[in-house]
């Protein structure tokens, strides 16, 4: 049986959040610069293993990508502002085209359990991407996903099943400096 992320015993005003963390640009270095700034700007950091995947939808560096849980009292507007900040402040332009090189991209996968479509909540990458469902998994692996109805451990188990991709998992403690 899975729990709902609202099940958990959470300081008041607390919220659990699940963010992805991406380089194929120097990727380990931008993926543990972008790592500090998010344990200076969210509390009770948990890392997933660092999974490294062929760019998706165009020509480019292999990515690394790991999925890391906090808990905020922000808003989910004031979160992915932050997150775009952290981007901002590591170089990242935010206006380069969707499919390409990113020196770091952050992206907010789930806001406890708010279903919030003007802001992809919860990300639809969740059902399209390895990259983005493995490390989730990894860390919420009992966890429903609010729409879906299954934790996340289902939907990576079927997800594997169904699909053919290029992930390798590494020990984060061994690549990030």
């Amino acid at each position: 049986m899975g729990l709902s992320l609202s099940a958990q015993n959470l300081p008041m005003g607390m919220t659990k959040i699940h963010i992805n963390i991406g380089s194929n640009i120097d990727r380990q270095k931008n993926i543990s610069n972008a790592l500090r700034s998010v344990e200076l700007s969210f509390d009770e950091i948990k890392v997933s293993s660092i999974y490294s995947s062929p760019a998706e939808g165009f020509d480019g560096d292999d990515f690394y990508n790991m999925g890391v849980n906090a808990i905020t009292d922000m808003t989910i507007s004031d979160t992915i502002d932050r997150l775009h900040d952290i981007e901002r402040e590591h170089g990242r332009d935010r206006t380069s085209k969707k499919f390409s090189s990113r020196i770091i991209d952050l992206d907010l996968v789930f806001y406890g359990d708010d279903i919030n479509p003007e802001y992809n909540i919860p990300r639809e990458d969740i059902l399209k991407y390895a990259f983005v469902l493995a490390p989730l998994a990894e860390l919420n692996q009992k966890h429903l996903h609010p729409i879906e109805g299954l934790t996340y451990g289902e939907l990576w188990e079927e997800f594997q099943s169904e699909k053919k991709f290029g992930l390798i998992k590494y020990n984060a403690d061994k690549i990030l400096e």
